[in-house]
């Protein structure tokens, strides 16, 4: 069985969504039969250097809400980061480009999917946690070395523009054949698909149906818990109702 995952490091919903997920996946039964494989998104793939603005001017400027409700917004989804063990730092800033980031992380996979998925997580915790800038190339070099990268490898694949770059483009492309608009999007066996930080019984419940089922693919989510879990769409993330 095969779950493929869409998302971007930039994207809060896709940091907590993969922890859901492990959770869902720990708790079904033929779990050691799943072979999980990530896929690139880029949430904003014409954005440049990181302008250094608080995401919380780009909570007000997108949705009108006042500086207090994306304060609380923010709160939200630092309070639903910790509910499954995750650090969210405070003052978190708009994102630059993810490109680079992807492209390392499908270098990454040429050392097997437990070396890409470290690099993932570690890139999840600077960003979120650490509060690091990614787009800075001696950070950025500093946290894929930790995660156990070679520096030289991954100097290699930064110096040149277009290593691993038609990966990312065809995870991207194939994203959009199936018809995902926002991340996370988790896709089992081309057969099911479930978008969203969905709380991991939703995809518990995705995985046996997928399991005994075939046919085409079928969005889940929303009929199992009768609204859909939040995601990350067009450069900036879906909030929900903030109350000051």
């Amino acid at each position: 069985m095969r779950v493929e995952i869409w998302s971007d490091i930039a994207c809060p919903f896709c940091y907590i969504g993969k922890a859901r997920f492990e959770k869902g996946l720990a708790a079904f039964a033929h779990r050691d039969d799943v072979e999980v494989h990530h896929r690139s998104f880029e949430l904003n793939p014409n954005a440049g250097d990181p302008p250094g603005a608080p995401v919380t001017t780009m909570l007000v400027e997108k949705y009108g809400l006042s500086p207090e409700q994306a304060e609380a917004a923010e709160r939200d989804v630092a309070a639903s980061a910790a509910g499954e063990g995750l650090e969210y730092g405070e003052g978190r800033e708009i994102s630059g480009s993810t490109f680079d980031l992807h492209r390392l992380l499908h270098a990454a996979r040429t050392h097997g999917e437990k070396a890409h998925d470290a690099l993932l997580d570690a890139f999840y915790r600077a960003h979120f946690a650490d509060l690091l800038n990614l787009n800075d190339q001696e950070t950025l070099l500093r946290v894929v070395t930790g995660a156990g990268v070679d520096e030289s490898e991954a100097r290699a694949v930064l110096a040149d523009k277009e290593a691993y770059a038609e990966a990312v483009r065809t995870d991207e492309r194939e994203a959009a054949q199936l018809g995902a608009t926002g991340v996370p999007f988790f896709v089992i066996d081309r057969r099911f698909g479930v978008s969203g930080a969905q709380p991991p019984e939703v995809f518990t419940q995705a995985l046996d149906q997928a399991y005994a089922a075939g046919g085409g693919l079928v969005t889940v989510a929303a009929a199992a818990q009768g609204t859909d879990a939040p995601v990350c769409e067009d450069g900036a993330c879906e909030i929900p109702d903030a109350k000051p």
